[in-house]
Formats: structure tokens, C-alpha cells, sequence
């Protein structure tokens, strides 16, 4: 069940900066988290000022890539 970035996302980097396993970073539109290096933590949900990243199930992921 893997952390997701909305777009919802305003570019602020907050996620980025409090991402311990650095799996996170910025595309023209949006944060990207990959899913393979996110060890799930949580830290950049928690950051997110506009609430813009969620955990989804398994089978929602391919809705948000």
C-alpha cells in the first residue's frame, strides 16, 4: 500500500525535504514518489500543507502514475 502525490500538489517541497529514503522528487506538475525506494513512513503526508499525498491500496496505484 503505497504513499501517492495527488494533484492537489503546489510545488512547495516539503515532501521532498523530509523524505529519509530521498524517494520523492518534483516533476512539472507534481511531486512523484517512487514506489520502490519509499519505505512508507509517512513523513511526507504529515509535511504536506495541502494535503495532497494519500496511502492507497495496491490496486489504486496505477490511478495515480
Amino acid at each position: 500500500m503505497p504513499y501517492v502525490v495527488t494533484d492537489e500538489c503546489c510545488l512547495c517541497g516539503a515532501c521532498i525535504s523530509g523524505c529519509e529514503s530521498e524517494a520523492i522528487s518534483e516533476t512539472e506538475t507534481k511531486a512523484f514518489i517512487d514506489v520502490n525506494i519509499c519505505v512508507e513512513c509517512g513523513t511526507c503526508e504529515r509535511n504536506c500543507p495541502s494535503q495532497a499525498i494519500i496511502f492507497v491500496d495496491d490496486d489504486e496505484l496505477a490511478n495515480y502514475q
